[in-house]
């Protein structure tokens, strides 16, 4: 028997039992779209967190306040033996391979033009936050340099808090009200988009001492620091180290985080939540096998007379194992396409409905979803299979 009349026998078995192929077909495309759904969810979080924090550079660390025993973030907000200060930020300037410092604190604010008025985040920073976080300029300017001990009533908009105030209106030269106080609008910028959540066009920048006033704080949340491409990140967070150690009474009461080790945790968290929520979408692809090994074995008990009346005209046990063995990849591959074709429109209608929604599917998912799929076709009618070819002819002929 030739491997084109196995493929035609395998066919046309499985068009006779059309609809037990399909319900077992629709197990394994089930089971294959959960998999390929729940683990492109979770690449494409990945991606979307990775593509958040390069979009300041790879060449940036924070400065956070309060001992992080552990590699993550520091909230900024707990007691700490020694605060941030701007001093601090100061001599962290003056270090060699530093090209920009930042100093900053963030806080909830209102803010006000004439009858209309927002509740806005408002970051107090310095001149090179510019350049730091990578902020372009469309009208005016950034905050001025100087001493940033020194505040002045300055603010730069972003662009959605300008429009929200100030609609198609020129904004710069204005004055706006945050947090009761009067400030004269010098910049707004373009758009930036937003941060893990934190939309950075509807919010204000005013420079960090006036933020210190605003807020009723004469410490920092944290410090940003741009560092040279020729320094690397662990070699200039061990300086900084150093030095803020010496400045701080030989206490270590600060967490230097570079981006890679930010990375580093996130993709690791994100790779076991990926595993884990591709786990539970192999338990759909488990009851879809299980599926096909129960229609296998029904399958291989009903057509017992087929199977003798093979082997009496010469079909040798290989060829029947063989036969088995292709239905099941036959059935277990076209629901793995189904899957993915399914897949792919749940993932399409998703992104309609929830636009910015991040899901990836890398093609090497796509092309381990189909081999899956075939694998278990074949682990799944193995058994099957060899009792099949197992059976004498006369004793399968003698059964019906």
């Amino acid at each position: 028997m030739r491997t084109l009349d196995l493929l035609r026998l395998a066919l046309t078995t499985l068009y006779a039992y059309r609809l037990r192929s399909a319900l077992s077909a629709l197990g394994i495309a089930v089971g294959v779209a959960s998999v390929i759904l729940l683990t492109s969810i979770g690449e494409g979080t990945r991606q979307y967190v990775v593509s958040e924090f390069t979009q300041f550079g790879t060449n940036l660390l924070s400065i956070n306040p309060g001992k992080t025993e552990t590699t993550g973030f520091s909230s900024g907000l707990a007691a700490t033996t020694r605060k941030l200060t701007i001093d601090d930020a100061e001599a962290v300037r003056r270090l060699p391979g530093v090209e920009a410092v930042m100093p900053t604190l963030v806080g909830p604010a209102r803010v006000e033009h004439g009858n209309l008025g927002r509740d806005v985040f408002v970051y107090g920073a310095t001149s090179e936050g510019r350049k730091a976080w990578k902020l372009e300029v469309l009208q005016g300017q950034f905050l001025p340099a100087g001493d940033p001990r020194r505040g002045a009533p300055l603010a730069v908009l972003g662009p959605k808090l300008k429009r929200e105030l100030f609609g198609d209106a020129n904004a710069v030269g204005e004055r706006v009200r945050i947090g009761g106080a009067s400030f004269r609008v010098i910049g707004v910028l373009s758009n930036k988009g937003q941060f893990l959540g934190f939309d950075l066009d509807d919010c204000a920048y005013v420079p960090v001492a006036t933020a210190q006033r605003l807020f009723n704080r004469d410490d920092l949340m944290s410090i940003d620091v741009q560092f040279s491409p020729s320094r690397t990140a662990d070699s200039m967070a061990g300086a900084i180290r150093r030095l803020l150690i010496d400045r701080h009474d030989n206490e270590e009461d600060f967490t230097v985080i570079t981006q890679d080790s930010m990375l580093e945790v996130l993709n690791r968290v994100l790779g076991v939540v990926t595993v884990a929520v591709g786990a539970i979408g192999g338990i759909s692809l488990l009851v879809g096998a299980i599926g096909i090994l129960t229609m296998m074995w029904i399958s291989v008990s009903q057509r017992t007379s087929e199977i003798g009346l093979v082997r009496a005209l010469g079909a040798r046990r290989r060829q029947v194992l063989m036969l088995f063995l292709l239905e099941a990849c036959l059935l277990s591959t076209s629901g793995g396409v189904l899957g993915l074709l399914g897949a792919s429109a749940v993932a399409g209608l998703a992104r309609v409905a929830v636009p910015g929604l991040p899901i990836r599917t890398p093609p090497e998912y796509v092309a381990g979803a189909l081999v899956l799929s075939l694998l278990v076709g074949l682990a799944s009618s193995v058994l099957p299979a060899r009792r099949a070819a197992s059976f004498e002819p006369v004793e399968a002929l003698r059964a019906e």
